[in-house]
């Protein structure tokens, strides 16, 4: 696996310059996940399959998930791709590389549960932010549009946020300044992960069900149907912060409440 790609990469590094690849390369990549990985979730709810997964009963209009699929082109062309096109030289400067050799797995791994972890911590903060009333009245209630989630409004936000909370994402390999292959595997992964907090299906496999600290669909989805001075749940990916600061107490009593529900109907 190793030497093919490295032979896929020299390939890559020989036809395109880094500009490029760190560029649109990185855009043309987080938006390949993003659609594929968040439009399933759309068929889902048209179709009706795996309802008996889904965690609101609730479903959203054709009309209102074609409006977020267009707003969200319209925001990564004219926001995101911009904003990657002038961000470049800053993490040039902080060392980000494309070159041979490619990192060793250990730090890449390393790197990757660093910008998690830190991630989460900004995130979290910035998200509290978001929901205080001025900031939510005007910013953040574009995101919340949407109280019956699904994939792809995972990044359907206010411009403002969608830089704001951006920073959370970037912090990490800004800092570290990464090999080029570690931050597309950043990216892909943290893309998979809040399309999954969005997705409004608690599947069996879901990673929620298995990775301890993790918070899933079922985490974030209490988060977007109580009102926004209610909803706690503002962690992006693991619940310790929540529970440190006591922002998950109402998810956590409706939890409990559903699984006595769930318990006596098996009775």
């Amino acid at each position: 696996m190793a030497p093919l790609l490295e032979s896929v990469w020299q390939y890559l590094i020989t036809h395109f310059s880094e500009f490029q690849l760190a560029t649109v390369g990185t855009f043309l990549i987080h938006e390949s996940v993003f659609f594929l990985s968040g439009l399933p979730s759309v068929y889902f709810e048209r179709s009706g399959l795996f309802s008996e997964y889904k965690i609101q009963k609730k479903s959203n209009t054709a009309e209102a998930q074609e409006k977020c699929i267009v707003r969200l082109i319209l925001y990564h062309v004219c926001v995101n791709l911009p904003v990657m096109l002038i961000s470049y030289p800053i993490f040039r400067w902080m060392g980000l590389r494309s070159s041979q050799p490619l990192p060793h797995w250990s730090v890449v791994l390393s790197q990757i549960i660093f910008y998690f972890i830190l991630e989460d911590f900004v995130f979290y903060w910035g998200h509290r932010l978001l929901h205080t009333k001025w900031l939510y009245k005007h910013v953040h209630s574009v995101h919340h549009e949407y109280a019956t989630p699904f994939g792809l409004t995972s990044e359907y936000a206010h411009p403002a946020e969608i830089l704001f909370l951006g920073f959370a994402t970037v912090v990490g390999p800004a800092l570290t300044g990464p090999h080029l292959l570690t931050l597309w595997l950043w990216v892909i992964l943290r893309v998979l992960e809040t399309v999954d907090a969005h997705s409004g299906y608690d599947f069996p496999w879901s990673p929620s069900n298995f990775l301890p600290l993790y918070g899933g669909a079922h985490f974030h989805d209490y988060h977007h149907r109580v009102l926004y001075t209610k909803s706690g749940n503002y962690s992006s990916t693991f619940v310790y912060m929540d529970w440190l600061f006591g922002t998950d107490k109402g998810y956590r009593k409706i939890k409990a409440l559903e699984e006595e529900e769930g318990s006596s109907k098996k009775l």
